[in-house]
């Protein structure tokens, strides 16, 4: 049995199976098309809210090395990513990349994990942008009704009507097809940019350098404790992270980590991609430099318009504005905050898709989602079953308390990518590499050993989460999964062995 839970699933099976005409989908993407899909949905949440948030709790105007750390951890990540993602060019991502090196048990897992960490993130940006169209319409005299907003009411019931038609919206879009997303994508991307740019450079107008002393506030410790609440480092090790200071620059890293999420979705288009050889490394670390820049900018613009202890936490880019008498650029942050969270949106679910759309094709989820839309090309069945979940779960459920599950669930596959590069790397030196990791395997190690750092100053209470997602994903594994993959049914021997001639079929001598 051991041996099954590993068997892998070799890189020219992935390929083949995605010239089946059933399971095939259309190849229509270019690497600007990739770094337009990481730009639409790394800018969002991250640049519009928790800039305010880490630089008034943890690292003041540091900020801006918070977000220098967490681009760090993201592209030790994103060089194994597009080693990956241009070698083995197959839906699924991590869940695709492991399954070719770990086994599939290791695939399963990473692929419950993505499960969860786009279904979360879809639904949690798909509520704040709710949020910014209410506040909007607010502003201009329209105001929804209590059980509309999602809000508690005297009758009980709540259902936020403007974030679930938002998914089910996407939902159609992504069913029409990729490169009309692409499409819609790289003009809403467009307007999100000039906004950013729009509030960088105007705010460079309003810095005083002041404000920037002290550049890193001196250290406050954080009271130990045995709260579920607490950093996991904390519950191990008996100490916790600083508010300020050095260590609160990592502190802060840990939350703004969120704002990067992302480019690894621009994976789960390598089957998508005319040229994922060449065009897959270009739209993962393109996208990625990209924002980093800007995240950058923002910050050191932001905590110095206004003092960081005076900064807001939950619209900081608009009341920086608001402070220095400006109060009309507030609105068109707002806009652009509704146009960057959009995008965002969509991206995750297209992420959610593909890898949902690569486990049914590979038998661990019912193979009737793996079939494509005859016309369309694209994984019709899974994109409305999770369109439709989604939507529900965004309409009823706060999830204000989930969303630190989606920064776990990214670092864990962070952690799983980087280790399967190595592995691959020794057990198949043979396959063609259009790019490649430099310095393996102590990049691999590195993006290893960062990722852990952040999810090691994550709360406790999220890692519980996560642990019991997981227990829930290993029984559907076994009840279902571990039988009915393609691997079990073509019956595959166990990674590691030469396959045996049938009986009575040995070659003569």
């Amino acid at each position: 049995m051991s041996s099954t839970l590993f068997r892998t699933k070799n890189v020219e099976q992935s390929i083949q199976d995605t010239e089946e005409p059933e399971h095939a989908l259309r190849k229509s993407l270019s690497a600007l098309d990739l770094t337009v899909f990481g730009v639409g949905v790394i800018i969002g949440t991250g640049i519009f809210v928790l800039t305010g948030q880490v630089a008034k709790n943890s690292a003041g105007p540091a900020v801006s090395l918070a977000f220098v750390a967490a681009g760090v951890v993201c592209a030790l990540a994103a060089l194994c990513y597009a080693e990956f993602a241009s070698t083995v060019p197959v839906a699924g991502s991590a869940y695709t990349f492991s399954y070719a090196s770990l086994g599939e048990l290791p695939a399963w897992i990473i692929g419950w994990d993505l499960v969860l960490e786009f279904a979360l993130g879809t639904a949690v940006v798909a509520v704040g942008w709710s949020g910014y169209i209410r506040s909007l319409l607010d502003n201009a005299g329209w105001h929804l009704p209590d059980y509309l907003a999602g809000r508690d009411n005297a009758s009980g019931f709540g259902f936020d009507i403007l974030a679930a038609a938002l998914v089910l919206l996407l939902t159609a879009i992504l069913v029409l097809g990729m490169k009309l997303s692409a499409r819609i994508t790289s003009l809403v991307v467009a307007i999100k940019v000039v906004v950013v740019l729009i509030v960088i450079i105007a705010g460079a107008f309003f810095i005083t350098g002041t404000n920037y002393s002290p550049f890193i506030p001196k250290a406050e410790p954080v009271p130990a404790g045995g709260s579920l609440k607490a950093p996991l480092i904390q519950l191990m090790f008996g100490w916790a992270p600083s508010n300020f200071g050095v260590m609160g620059i990592f502190t802060a890293a840990s939350v703004v980590f969120f704002a990067f999420i992302g480019f690894d979705i621009v994976a789960t288009a390598a089957e998508e991609t005319r040229n994922p050889q060449r065009d897959m490394p270009r739209g993962i670390l393109g996208s990625l430099f990209i924002c980093t820049v800007l995240y950058v900018a923002v910050a050191i613009v932001v905590t110095g318009m206004e003092k960081y202890t005076r900064l807001s936490v939950e619209a900081p880019l608009a009341d920086a504005f608001k402070a220095v008498g400006h109060p009309w650029f507030a609105g068109v942050i707002s806009f652009g905050a509704v146009i960057g969270l959009t995008t965002v949106c969509m991206i995750l679910l297209l992420g959610q898709t593909r890898v949902f759309f690569a486990m049914s094709r590979d038998g661990l989820l019912p193979r009737f989602f793996s079939r494509v839309h005859p016309r369309f090309k694209t994984p019709h069945r899974p994109t409305i079953l999770l369109g439709v979940i989604i939507a529900a779960i965004a309409g009823f459920t706060s999830l204000s308390q989930l969303a630190e599950l989606v920064n776990i669930g990214t670092l864990f596959a962070f952690v799983v990518v980087a280790i399967s590069v190595v592995i691959l790397r020794r057990t198949r030196p043979d396959l063609p590499r259009a790019f490649r990791t430099p310095w393996v395997p102590v990049i691999p190690i590195l993006s290893v050993c960062a990722s852990l750092w952040l999810m090691l100053n994550l709360p406790a209470e999220t890692w519980l989460r996560f642990a019991i997602w997981m227990v829930i994903g290993l029984f559907v594994y076994f009840l279902y999964g571990r039988t009915h993959s393609q691997l079990a049914v073509r019956g595959q021997t166990p990674a590691g062995q030469a396959p045996q001639p049938p009986a009575g079929n040995a070659p003569q001598p």
